[in-house]
Parts: structure tokens; sequence; C-alpha cells
């Protein structure tokens, strides 16, 4: 990105000394100073914009002593100098604290001041507004600037902005333009309401950039027409409208965009009186092209700090997803290590000799137990590898009858219903609806204890997928055999409410207990 600052720097000072040059060739060649004096002076007042990124202080201290200078020595492009003055402040005020700001502001109220005194003339109260203004409005914008660029790294909605910019349009449209008001054909009023209208405009320039521009050059061409010496200001808030519309355009309407621009300049500048040369149509093109170059930098400075948002971004994830992939190896770990003791303890007592019931659980339990750690395998192999495609997926019609199977073995009286039409369902709600009957069967077996009559249906109806779990009353498990969370009942509902359902739960009518789900579901409909 260096080279693109570097760039920047050159444009920066290149469309300096295009408008000093600009604003100084009416009078070359005159009695009062030689072509050659009028060239250096050009060079020497815009050069200094060079320096406005990198030491927006020292570029604002030498357009001030470049003011004054000028001044003393009546040359013309000292109003080109008095209109760059404020702006090196305001990027001072958006680059800097109040240290430099204040009092380089101050030097250049003074410098402001000593430009507008004219000998002989009261400097009147008017005169002395516009010399605070002129630096004060371009110093509230930079330290808005700067303040929002620390609150919000990333472009916003900032209506605030819009009101600066509409605000500082305003100030410099009428600051500048309000001396010549009654010099054109139309009423003061009439000028007066164009120049505002051209300010006001720049407050919505970064919603509808397009529609501002030609509205700027619009104004811009009646001004000419009708106001005076009105329009060359205005065409100041033109260049600012192309600079935000560069940095929104794509590069084809940026194109569009110049060459209108180079339009609305050519009739502004050019009048009957003026001649025509190669080198004022190149520094026109230069003119023109000074906001596009500033426009597309900032543009691509908003691009890199997009990507770098998106790249911390995706830095965050991923160091998310390996925290969380260290933390199901530990868990892996704990748990396979105490899954594993349990099936070498359930395999010993086996091996020693048990029979009948006890024997039969001791095998369950060790069965279960290498299936759980079959499945933490497969667990921890998915969580390694987030690619993997082939992740093996169970029926959740098997595992509603695997637990139906279960808690029979283990004691519960399981009457089991459950529809063929639930195949139609989604995967997802059928596999919440069959986690809920898993949940909802090992609180029978923990509360109710085993002998207990339990019922499961689960079936679609209007539009829902059903489930019912009811369990008559029973004798309470044994207190501290089958411990208890707590959780079952909220996970199961909130479970639920993630698809958009609802679950109940609550005494039923003889004694036992109901368990009540249904998750929304839409059906295929049959061609």
């Amino acid at each position: 990105m260096r080279w693109r600052g570097g760039y920047l720097d050159v444009s920066l000072a290149a469309s300096g000394v295009v408008l000093n040059v600009l604003v100084a060739s009416s009078s070359w060649g005159g009695p009062s100073a030689p072509s050659w004096v009028a060239v250096l002076l050009a060079l020497l007042g815009g050069l200094p914009l060079a320096l406005l990124r990198r030491r927006p202080g020292h570029a604002a201290l030498c357009l001030t002593v470049l003011l004054v200078v000028y001044d003393q020595l009546d040359a013309s492009t000292v109003d080109a100098v008095q209109i760059l003055l404020p702006v090196a402040v305001g990027v001072l005020a958006r680059l800097r604290g109040w240290k430099w700001t204040v009092p380089v502001a101050v030097l250049a109220c003074v410098a402001t001041g000593l430009n507008l005194a004219d000998p002989g003339i009261a400097f009147t109260r008017g005169a002395w507004f516009y010399t605070v203004a002129i630096v004060a409005v371009p110093v509230i914008i930079g330290r808005y600037l700067r303040g929002t660029a620390i609150r919000r790294p990333q472009e916003e909605s900032a209506p605030l902005l819009d009101l600066l910019m509409a605000g500082g349009g305003v100030a410099l449209a009428v600051l500048a333009t309000w001396p010549n008001w009654d010099d054109g054909a139309v009423p003061v009023w009439g000028v007066g309401l164009l120049a505002m209208s051209s300010g006001l405009a720049l407050g919505v320039v970064r919603r509808l950039p397009g529609a501002v521009l030609l509205l700027e050059s619009g104004l811009v061409i009646l001004a000419d027409q009708y106001a005076g010496e009105v329009g060359t200001t205005l065409q100041i808030l033109l260049f600012v409208a192309l600079g935000v519309f560069v940095t929104r355009a794509n590069w084809v309407w940026v194109v569009a965009g110049y060459l209108l621009t180079c339009a609305a300049s050519v009739i502004t500048i050019v009048d009957d009186t003026t001649e025509i040369t190669v080198w004022r149509g190149l520094a026109l093109t230069a003119m023109v092209a000074a906001p596009v170059a500033i426009g597309g930098y900032i543009r691509a400075r908003q691009a890199a700090a997009r990507q770098a948002v998106e790249l911390a971004a995706a830095r965050t994830r991923a160091s998310r997803l390996a925290e969380r992939e260290q933390i199901a190896r530990d868990v892996h770990d704990i748990v396979a290590h105490h899954v594993g003791a349990i099936v070498l303890r359930a395999s010993a007592a086996q091996y020693a000799g048990a029979d009948g019931p006890a024997g039969e659980a001791l095998a369950d339990i060790r069965a279960t137990g290498h299936r759980v750690l079959e499945d933490l395998r497969g667990l921890l192999d998915v969580l390694r590898d987030p690619t993997k495609e082939d992740i093996p997926s169970v029926d959740p019609d098997d595992v509603v009858r695997d637990a139906v199977a279960r808690m029979t073995a283990a004691g519960l009286r399981v009457a089991l219903d459950l529809a063929p039409d639930t195949e139609r369902a989604p995967l997802v709600v059928r596999a919440s609806a069959a986690r809920i009957v898993q949940e909802g069967l090992t609180n029978v077996l923990k509360h109710a204890g085993p002998g207990t009559d339990a019922q499961v249906r689960v079936g679609i109806t209007g539009g829902e997928l059903a489930v019912e779990i009811r369990n008559g009353p029973g004798a309470a498990a044994t207190p501290g055999e089958l411990p208890s969370t707590g959780q079952g009942i909220p996970g199961m509902r909130e479970r639920a409410r993630a698809l958009g359902g609802r679950l109940t739960a609550g005494p039923a009518e003889d004694g036992g207990w109901r368990l009540a789900a249904a998750l929304p579901v839409r059906t295929r409909r049959k061609c």
C-alpha cells in the first residue's frame, strides 16, 4: 500500500498546483510580474499538499506563511492558497490532536484576516465572521471524523456525518459567494437559494452519489449562466460529489462521471474571452482527475479495511474451532476413561460368574459401553476433520425403537405406537423427536421406577409431529440410585422451541405423568 500512498501525495500536490494555475492564469503576462514568476508562485502554493497526509501541521503552516506573503506581494494565486488553507487545517484536525490543531487554526485565522483586510477599508462584522468560520468549520468536521474513526472502524450509517457534510457545504457555498449574490441577472434570494441547495445536497451524497453528482453539475451550469462568479465556488462542491461518487460506483460509471464533471467545468471556466490552449486543457483535466484519484484511493483503503475485518473474523472462527476441538479431545479422554473403567468392571464381574438378571445387566452394560466408546471416536473424527462428508447418520425411528427396547430391558413395560407417516417429516424434526422419547423414557425410569407401564405415541397430526409419553403411577426409584441433573424437561423444551414447537409436561389424570411435544413439520405432498 506504500506506493498508493505516494501516488496520493503526488495527486494532492498536482491538484494544488493546478488550482493555483487556473486561478492565476487570467492575469499572466500582465505588467505586474513576468509569467515565470506566476508559475513559480503557483508551484509553491500547491506543493505543500504533498505533506498533507504525513505532516498535515507542516503543510498548514506552509500555506499560512504563503498566504501572508502572497497577500503582501498582491500575487494572483492568493485566492487559491486561501482555499487550500482551510482544507489543510481540516485534515490536521482529522489526523492530529488539539495541541497541533488549535495553534495552527489560530494562525490560519490571522492569515485569513490579513488577506481580507484592505488598506483604508474598515474590517466589518461580516469580515470577522467569515475569517473565523472559514477555519472553524473544517476544524469541526475534522474532529468529528477523527472521533468517528476511533469509535467505528467500519463504515456505518452516520446521520451526524451527513449533517456535517450538509452544514459544511452550505457554509462554504454561502461564505464564499455572498459578496457576489447581486452580480448576476437572478435576484439575490435566488442566488442564495441556489448556493444553499448546492451545499445541502452534500448531506445525501453518501446515499445518492449519482443523483447528487447530476444535481451539482446542473447547479454549477445554472450558476455560471445566471449568477456570475458563484459557479466557480460551487464547482468545489461538484468535485466533492465526484470524489464520493468514485468511492461507490464501478469504473464505467466513474469515467462517465469524470466526463460529466469535465463538461461542467469547461462551461464554467471557459467564456468568450478565454484563450483555449493545450496547457489549459491539460490543467483542467488534471484538476478534475484529482478528486477521482482521491476517491479511488479511499475506495481501495475501504476495501482493504473490509478485507482486514473479514480476515480477523476468519482467524477468530479458526481459533474457536481449534479450542473446541481441544475441548472435545479432553472430554473424549475423560469420558472414555470412565466408560472404559465401567466396561472393564462389568466384564470382570461377568467373568467372575454372575448369571441370571445380573449377568444380563452386566452384558448390557458392557455392550453399551463399547457402543459409547465407538460413538465418541466417531465424534472426535468429525471434529478433527470438518470437511469430512461421509458422516454416519442414524435413523431416528431406530433410535426410538432402541430406546424402547433398552427401557423395557431395564424394567419398564413400554408400549410403542410409531406411525408410518413419520417418515415424511424432515430428518432434523424426527431426530429431535427421537431424543425427546429417549429423555422422556429415562425420566419415567428415574422417577416412576421399574415395573411402571408407559405408552409412547409418535405420529403426524395437523401438520405437526406429535410425541406423547404417558406413564401410570409406579413405585418410585430408590433415591440416589438414578441421579438427576434437573435439566431433562428444560432441555427438551428448549429443543422443541428451537424448531418452533412446544412441549408440555405435568401430572396425568390417573396419577401418572404425561409429556407431550408438538414439532412443526411440512409434509411432502403426493403427486
